[in-house]
């Protein structure tokens, strides 16, 4: 049985990592290199450096920062923000990027997915999904969560593993800062659906949260931002207590 992964989250905007909720809202929570830094020391399993604003702003993910992080840590290191090509890629996979995450450009070119996987092969392709209930759908989101589709998350899940991608990062736009858990419901849904990866985020408070999220969400990663960028949570306390809950995690 594979080890379930805990991820912390940079999001990234005007170099600083910030953290909001519901996307909205955004405050200050340091120096991005600094933290990631930390976090490796700390027992992360891997780092997740989203460049939030980098779509909306129409420009590219800041890549002397991506190489200013990729110099402090040994795990492994996703970024996303702005990628729409394969030169974008092999400039971050280049400045020290594991695996790269797309979202909107995803979405607006589905064959980038196969382009990329192709290229780069699909355990460097993380699809983020960023999505909302809207009259009990799930539908995608768009632009950092500012720009509503249509397409549904189970449906776009499905294609997207078809296409080529190697993991998806399901943030539930709903759950996002609220600490109230992980949208557990729609997650084992996405289990089920695809045979890929399925990170969790979006609602992270405590610790039960991340068990739940494990159990009964059958998430295979649980990433968070907040509750560890303010010291909510220690991931060597987290990872000793989801052990003793019975979910395999690396020490």
């Amino acid at each position: 049985m594979l080890t379930k992964r805990i991820i912390p989250c940079l999001d990234i905007k005007n170099g600083r990592t910030v953290k909001g909720v519901n996307f909205l809202d955004l405050r200050d929570a340091g120096d991005p290199v600094e933290l990631a830094a930390k976090y490796a020391q700390e027992g992360a399993d891997e780092l997740v450096f989203l460049d939030i604003s980098a779509t909306e702003e129409r420009r590219k993910t800041l890549a002397n920062l991506v190489l200013r992080v990729a110099e402090q840590v040994n795990i492994p290191f996703t970024v996303g923000g702005g990628i729409s090509s394969v030169e974008d890629v092999d400039i971050l996979l280049k400045s020290g990027a594991d695996k790269v995450s797309i979202n909107s450009s995803a979405v607006k070119n589905p064959s980038l997915i196969n382009e990329l996987s192709a290229k780069f092969g699909n355990q460097c392709i993380v699809v983020a999904i960023d999505a909302k209930q809207i009259d009990g759908q799930w539908k995608v989101h768009l632009v950092g969560g500012k720009v509503p589709t249509e397409i549904d998350l189970f449906d776009w899940a499905k294609e997207v593993e078809q296409r080529g991608a190697g993991e998806i990062l399901f943030t539930s736009m709903d759950h996002d800062g609220t600490k109230n858990g992980f949208a557990n419901e729609a997650l084992a849904k996405l289990a089920e659906l695809v045979n890929i990866p399925v990170i969790a985020s979006g609602g992270a408070g405590n610790t039960r949260h991340f068990i739940d999220t494990f159990k009964i969400g059958k998430a295979d990663a649980a990433l968070a931002a907040s509750v560890f960028h303010f010291k909510e949570i220690e991931i060597h306390a987290l990872k000793s207590d989801l052990r003793s809950a019975g979910v395999l995690v690396r020490i």
